[in-house]
């Protein structure tokens, strides 16, 4: 399959990259400079030209803070530009699949949040993923929309993914006790995307490892067991203890309804995955 992948220096889209190649596909991955996809003739002339067969988009603006003060920035990259990409993806009859995140829900249900679950986005960054949503599926009625959450993974600059550098570096961390997610390893997520390209059915998925889900502090502790590590490294905080300019959902643990439906298996346990990241 030709596959574009954009965001190409992308932790996530570097995992697709690689997961892809090994299984034969011919992917062609740009980064912003080589595609603008906030351009939407640009993005068509490359469609046009390429043919590709699908479209998996790894690109975004993720800086849930600075999207705050940087709402034109952050809306062209997470919402105009899925819709350009998905519009372009029609013209030549792809497969389009986007990643959205569990950002789009407000946090207040304690339990999973599955499809059924009504959006309600509380920052600049949230809204702007869910205007993606809305942009790809009215453009394109055959757009995929992914949501994952807590994703880590080689390459990766996120706080989950580097504790375990600076936990090894024997440095002291503040790791929040009461926030909860589904953490989800890049790797793992990148085989779900390509998979739900193949499969070509349009709906939204909730991609993420499985598991009873954990909070950051969880997390960090899980991977002092892992590897041995100083627990004592680890300082619990809350979330009203950080000062952030965005708000982020308390609880944005995700689960899917169509997965297995569509057959497809459910990712492996966090705690497993976590497992193979930290070898």
């Amino acid at each position: 399959m030709k596959i574009l992948i954009t965001g190409a220096n992308g932790m996530v889209a570097k995992a697709t990259i690689d997961y892809c190649q090994s299984i034969g596909d011919e992917v062609v991955a740009l980064t912003r400079q080589e595609l603008d996809i906030t351009d939407a003739e640009q993005v068509e002339a490359t469609f046009l030209r390429e043919k590709f067969e699908a479209v998996i988009n790894c690109a975004a603006y993720t800086d849930v803070d600075g999207a705050e003060t940087n709402h034109e920035t952050c809306y062209r990259a997470n919402a105009v530009a899925v819709e350009n990409l998905a519009l372009a993806s029609r013209k030549i009859d792809a497969a389009f699949v986007t990643i959205s995140t569990d950002y789009v829900f407000d946090g207040a249900k304690k339990d999973f949040y599955t499809q059924r679950d009504t959006p309600n986005p509380q920052g600049v960054y949230a809204q702007s993923k869910l205007e993606g949503e809305i942009r790809a599926r009215n453009a394109y009625a055959r757009s995929i929309i992914v949501r994952s959450g807590w994703i880590y993974g080689a390459g990766g600059t996120n706080f989950l993914s580097v504790i375990d550098k600076l936990l090894a570096e024997g440095k002291s961390i503040k790791s929040i006790s009461d926030s909860y997610g589904t953490p989800t390893f890049a790797k793992d997520l990148a085989s779900r995307l390509r998979e739900l390209a193949e499969l070509d059915l349009p709906a939204v998925y909730h991609a993420t490892n499985a598991g009873s889900g954990t909070s950051y502090f969880g997390f960090a502790k899980k991977i002092c067991e892992i590897k041995g590590f100083d627990q004592n490294l680890i300082q619990s905080v809350s979330v009203n203890d950080l000062k952030r300019p965005a708000p982020r959902p308390v609880s944005s643990k995700l689960a899917c309804l169509f997965g297995e439906k569509f057959g497809l298996s459910p990712l492996r346990n966090w705690e497993k995955a976590l497992e193979e990241y930290l070898k």
